[in-house]
């Protein structure tokens, strides 16, 4: 179907009629009589034999070459693979035969890589390939799955991010220049708003029970209990529901069985519809939390079964006990999203960016960590208020401690000062998989968009932090509990080695009832989310109905639509204590627009890979008028204004005004003036721009906007 959107764009400006043949029918059906005209008639179509499909999937291992300067290949002579055979200093290709990958050394020069991808095509004319075989570019640490599969040990790489590891630095550079500096805000993603208590219900699994808490009791959990939490928004004018399954850490695995079954039970009453998720006590996304806007976890539970198996340990002194003294880290970055979790009373528990309370029978003590911040004081105050505190807390600053305070604990001794850096959403990963015979079978897509969410597939969307499960409409997957272990299953694959755990967050969601936090990672249309009949025929409709063409865009980006879309319809319902606007969607379209557009920044390890297209001249086409464009600018214009390059703008406007490279660096001594500061690269003449990024400017503007981001970034050009 697109290379029929393809042609009809390109080749016919979009005017001519797309007509649908069925195999084997001809009555009532002009357009089958006319197109067998073509082939001078109709004649049977043989199938594919079983023979030839079984030979078909015996795919023979991969061979491993490596290329010299002059582009000879040389094979390594070795089945087995090993990610230490790769030298930075060479350039190898690797040959699956229904797919070949370059791979690109770090130190490698230009010339080398150029002469590497031509002995690779060479070599595929050489031997025949099929034409569908792809041709996969990879450089150096940014190596796809797909490719690290083929090596028998690949070591996992953890790369913090650039917010978190830039930081401090900045902050210390700012200081150093004499400038007054104050920590910022921690991000909020994701904030639920006013009126949670009316749309949220929790209940207590407790074996086949599942009591339903008062409204008091819904903001106290238990680290040796599981809950379930409902909670209701209007989305797009529609009631939708979020289904939480919260794993409390110490509870028992019969319990966290029978609150899975008691979930895909309550996710019945809605029809199947609920957007369910699987949490564990530690990890829950940051959007959990404003549910409830001030909770507390306490030690110990309420089961029967975790009482029993507490009995027989012996360890009935760590539950709580208001009598005896007790220790809450207080976390929260506002008072819509405070949390109280009871730690272990001994000092180790105690960390320098965080305030904690300590209550011990009517009193209480406040310790205050000499790295927390404002809005963490702010929300220790109002805690102690919800804890019903009723003595005057003792504050104690971290470095003034009394010795009653550490007798308390037990004693004196080191503790952490670090903070917990919560793990953030990295370049977005979607797999379609199948299982049978309990193996679970995945495979990636690259550049995905919403259309390669087909309604007869399940999908799996993994961005590291948090992993989604889709269920088409039309797929074998129909109760939500099996799609759930579909998840935990891919969560103990860990295909990318990107370090999941299985206390990473799962999230199932149903065809037609995606949240908005799911579909900001696609450029989301929602008349084609509400489209009816099979893939097939969702395209053809799609395609015999449209007006314009829709660009294949990064998959990896979250898309401006979505954004838009976002915003339109999570239109604000209430207003806050603080005169703020608040709507009652689980994500917030300011927020989510600030964290979309700093996402778009997000590199990743495990980028997605460069393919070569089918239609390369696409790049060059305008599908609305089927001619090329050509933009043009006069010198004096330029003058009048910063120039702005965009992927599809001609670039020799500006090779008249060409600086070197250390003049358009960031930290530049001698730095220009009066550019335009997002588009730096633009301004390298070619062969300068050629030495620096390792390639032609209209291959760079080809990337992804991610992609090319990351480059200036290391070039100091961003």
């Amino acid at each position: 179907m697109e290379v029929v959107e393809y042609i009809k764009d390109n080749k016919h400006d979009g005017r001519c009629e797309v007509a649908t043949i069925e195999d084997g029918k001809f009555s009532g059906d002009s357009d089958a009589g006319e197109f067998w005209s073509f082939f001078g008639g109709y004649a049977p179509i043989p199938k594919l034999s079983s023979s030839t499909t079984q030979e078909q999937t015996q795919t023979p291992c991969a061979e491993l070459f490596w290329i010299d300067t002059k582009g000879n290949l040389h094979p390594t002579g070795t089945s087995s693979l090993d990610k230490d055979m790769l030298e930075k200093n060479k350039c190898y290709m690797l040959d699956c035969h229904s797919e070949v990958f370059v791979w690109m050394g770090r130190n490698t020069s230009l010339t080398e890589r150029k002469t590497s991808i031509s002995s690779s095509e060479e070599f595929l004319r050489k031997e025949g390939r099929s034409t569908t075989t792809s041709l996969v570019l990879l450089t150096e640490g940014l190596e796809n799955a797909r490719f690290r599969s083929f090596f028998n040990k690949w070591p996992q790489t953890v790369e913090s991010s650039l917010y978190n590891e830039g930081r401090e630095k900045v902050a210390a550079l700012f200081k150093q220049k004499g400038y007054d500096v104050e920590e910022l805000p921690d991000e909020e993603d994701d904030p639920l708003y006013t009126n949670c208590r009316d749309n949220l219900k929790v209940w207590r699994v407790d074996g086949d029970d599942v009591s339903l808490l008062s409204i008091p009791d819904q903001t106290k959990l238990f680290t040796g209990d599981c809950y379930l939490v409902q909670y209701k928004y209007t989305y797009k004018e529609r009631t939708e529901h979020l289904l939480y399954v919260w794993i409390g850490c110490e509870s028992i695995q019969q319990d966290r069985a029978d609150a899975i079954t008691n979930a895909s039970a309550i996710v019945g009453t809605t029809k199947g519809e609920s957007v369910l998720c699987h949490i564990y006590q530690g990890n829950e996304p940051s959007r959990f939390f404003p549910m409830f806007q001030s909770l507390v976890v306490f030690k110990g539970g309420l089961s029967r079964r975790y009482k029993v198996l507490l009995a027989e340990k012996e360890k009935i002194g760590e539950e709580y006990n208001e009598n005896k003294a007790s220790l809450f880290r207080v976390v929260g970055t506002s008072p819509r999203n405070m949390q109280a979790i009871q730690v272990n009373l001994v000092a180790t528990s105690l960390n320098s960016s965080y305030s904690y309370i300590l209550q011990y029978g009517a009193s209480a003590f406040t310790w205050i960590g000499k790295l927390s911040s404002d809005s963490d004081h702010e929300v220790l105050d109002r805690m102690l208020y919800f804890l019903d505190t009723s003595c005057q807390p003792i504050y104690i600053r971290e470095g003034n401690e009394t010795d009653t305070f550490w007798n308390l604990l037990g004693g004196k001794s080191e503790y952490p000062k670090e903070k917990e850096m919560r793990k953030q959403i990295e370049e977005p990963h979607l797999f379609t998989c199948s299982c049978s015979s309990d193996v679970l079978k995945v495979k990636e897509i690259y550049n995905f968009v919403q259309d390669d969410l087909t309604t007869e597939d399940v999908f799996l969307l993994d961005c590291q932090s948090e992993v989604y499960v889709w269920i088409g409409s039309n797929s074998n997957i129909k109760s939500k509990e099996e799609a759930l272990t579909l998840g935990l299953k891919f969560l103990e694959m860990d295909i990318l080695e990107e370090g999941l755990t299985m206390r990473t967050p799962v999230y199932v969601v149903t065809e037609g009832h995606e949240p908005p936090f799911f579909t900001r990672f696609f450029e989301w249309v929602p008349e084609k989310a509400n489209m009816h009949g099979n893939s097939f025929e969702r395209k053809l409709a799609s395609l015999k109905g449209k007006k314009t063409s829709t660009k294949r865009s990064s998959g990896s980006q979250y898309r401006s639509q979505s954004k838009d879309n976002a915003s339109r319809d999570l239109q604000s319902r209430s207003v806050s204590s603080n005169g703020s606007e608040r709507g009652v969607s689980p994500c917030s379209s300011e927020k989510l627009l600030s964290l979309s557009s700093a996402e778009d920044m997000t590199n990743s390890s495990n980028s997605t890979p460069v393919v070569k297209k089918l239609f390369s001249e696409s790049l060059l086409v305008d599908p609305n008028d089927g001619v090329a464009r050509q933009e043009s600018s006069s010198k004096s214009d330029i003058s009048k204004q910063k120039p702005r390059v965009g992927i599809n703008s001609d670039l020799s406007s500006l090779e008249s005004l060409a600086y070197s490279y250390e003049q358009l660096r960031v930290d530049s001594q001698k730095p220009v003036t009066d550019i335009d500061a997002t588009r730096r690269e633009a301004y390298l003449t070619e062969k300068e721009f050629e030495e620096r990024f390792g390639m032609a400017k209209s291959e760079f503007y080809a990337l992804p906007k991610w992609k090319q981001n990351k480059l200036k970034i290391s070039l100091h050009l961003f």
